[in-house]
């Protein structure tokens, strides 16, 4: 008898416990989305109708990018890049709400509200999670950071970019640059040509700085650990196309073991090489960085301002989430630079007569020279402007928020489409998506006509950290490439950006170089 009533007792728990979790599911996938649905429906906002579970995921996965022509040499990108934006916008205007799963996303183009968004009411908004994968790869910091530890953590870490600082690395950056001049001019035929995938070279490049950065003196060693974290690239990279499968990252697929025994290789030979640094005496550290970004956080660490929110473990985090935006970030900005260069010849002989009359054609610019490229620095805008690095940014809204005329409800997703600004002809023109480095004569304050227009590298706080590296090693290079290069678009490129974590060429960025 006891046996039985204890049999009934388990059946009634577990249909309570089976009735409980399905009375949430049903909530979370269709009551609570139906309701929000119904919200921005009430305030002029509609999009895509919601579909149990998937939302528009199915959607958005059956707009295939159209194959790019071989001979394809428009700036107007935004079709094949973001075409689910491209088609929905259309339809719906431009601010419109579509369904990841059954969370709301609600796309927002106007600058007036991502002023709100970045600056007026940051606080309200935080970055969205990564997929787990590229999580491992980026590392948990200042790119995933929230709150107060992002803040610290912020503040730690920003004097090692301040231009100041990074200008005493010129030197350094120079001779890397130079370096791999020479060995393109090895390189030439007979004519003094050479054809080189600079997208290949840029990224070697951009890796040998920003591992120097990072670890001074320890440059070998870090070097070796972010060859580990390359080959985690491949596979993060795949990552995107299976955010939406629930559980994925957990399943012990052959690919998931391999970026899982990655990660532990570049975790373990990390704290190695912290523990290691602990122990050198500080009159042995690097000239050529005096402070890298390992000894800045080591120093942090033993700080008692902050000791207990700097550990060996976000020492880690934040080497790997460095030197994986500093070095894609600039690779990429000098991939596009140079391949616009090539597709615009006239701009390229404007910004060499500058180059050639500031700096002269034998030595790398120096500090004081840089800074005097006004028409480099133009061309580097128009660049950002017309492939940025990441073409869209996502805000979670923490609290429920009044954004301009309407409300949003909290948990709602933000998506900024910054491509889509860059291109948008109200904000620049009927010429914009030509490249025009001429609109930024004035500034980047005046090149739109609104300030908030132009974000490559975010707005606000949370603007990349990164942002001088990339632009003053984008100077120095370009400007040494043109004191000894005239370059055109091989035969063999073939324009076609793609979403690869961050903007890329996908078929790479073939260049036909001639000496001087």
């Amino acid at each position: 008898m006891e046996g039985f009533c204890f049999q009934w007792l388990c059946v009634i728990v577990f249909s309570y416990v089976l009735l409980l979790f399905t009375q949430k599911a049903f909530v979370h996938l269709w009551w609570t989305p139906k309701i929000i649905q119904k919200h921005f429906k009430k305030q002029g906002i509609t999009g895509p109708k919601y579909h149990f579970l998937f939302g528009n995921l199915k959607e958005i996965a059956s707009f295939t990018t159209p194959s790019w022509p071989s001979t394809f040499t428009s700036h107007d990108i935004l079709p094949n890049v973001l075409p689910f934006y491209h088609h929905w916008k259309k339809i719906y205007g431009s601010i419109f709400v579509i369904w990841f799963g059954p969370t709301a996303r609600v796309t927002i183009s106007d600058p007036a509200l991502i002023r709100d968004i970045f600056v007026l009411k940051s606080d309200n908004f935080e970055k969205n999670e990564s997929p787990a994968l590229v999580k491992k790869l980026e590392g948990d910091g200042l790119l995933s950071l929230k709150g107060e530890k992002w803040a610290h953590h912020r503040k730690i870490i920003t004097p090692t970019f301040y231009i100041e600082n990074l200008r005493l690395m010129i030197p350094m950056m120079g001779k890397s640059m130079k370096e791999m001049l020479d060995k393109w001019s090895k390189m030439s035929n007979a004519s003094g040509k050479v054809e080189i995938e600079v997208s290949e070279m840029f990224s070697t490049l951009a890796e040998d700085v920003i591992t120097r950065i990072v670890f001074g003196n320890s440059y070998e060693d870090g070097k070796a650990i972010f060859e580990l974290q390359a080959q985690q690239m491949v596979y993060a990279t795949e990552a995107y196309q299976k955010v939406f499968i629930p559980g994925y990252r957990f399943l012990p697929s052959k690919k998931n073991r391999i970026c899982w025994r990655l990660d532990k290789e570049v975790r373990k030979s990390l704290r190695k090489l912290i523990e290691e640094r602990r122990k050198i005496d500080e009159a042995v550290l690097s000239e050529e960085c005096p402070n890298d970004l390992l000894e800045v956080m080591i120093k942090a660490g033993s700080d008692d301002e902050y000791r207990n929110n700097i550990t060996v473990n976000d020492i880690v985090e934040e080497c790997k989430t460095i030197f994986f935006a500093g070095k894609h970030t600039t690779s990429n900005l000098l991939t596009w630079t140079t391949i616009l260069l090539a597709m615009h010849p006239q701009w390229q002989e404007l910004a060499r007569d500058e180059v050639l009359t500031v700096c002269g054609a034998r030595d790398p610019p120096s500090k004081h020279q840089i800074s005097k490229l006004k028409t480099l620095g133009m061309i580097i805008n128009e660049s950002v402007r017309l492939y940025p690095p990441a073409v869209a940014a996502i805000r979670r809204a923490k609290v429920d928020t009044q954004l301009g005329d309407f409300t949003l409800p909290r948990g709602t997703e933000l998506l900024i489409p910054i491509i889509a600004i860059h291109h948008d002809q109200t904000l620049w023109g009927q010429d914009a998506n030509e490249f025009n480095p001429a609109r930024f004569g004035l500034g980047v304050a005046q090149a739109a006509k609104h300030p908030m227009a132009f974000m490559p590298f975010g707005l606000g706080a949370r603007r990349c950290v990164g942002q001088n590296l990339a632009v003053l090693q984008a100077k120095l290079a370009i400007a040494m490439i043109l004191q000894r290069f005239s370059f055109d678009l091989s035969p063999n490129y073939q324009h076609a950006p793609t979403i690869l974590m961050l903007l890329c060429p996908q078929y790479g960025a073939p260049i036909i170089f001639q000496k001087l």
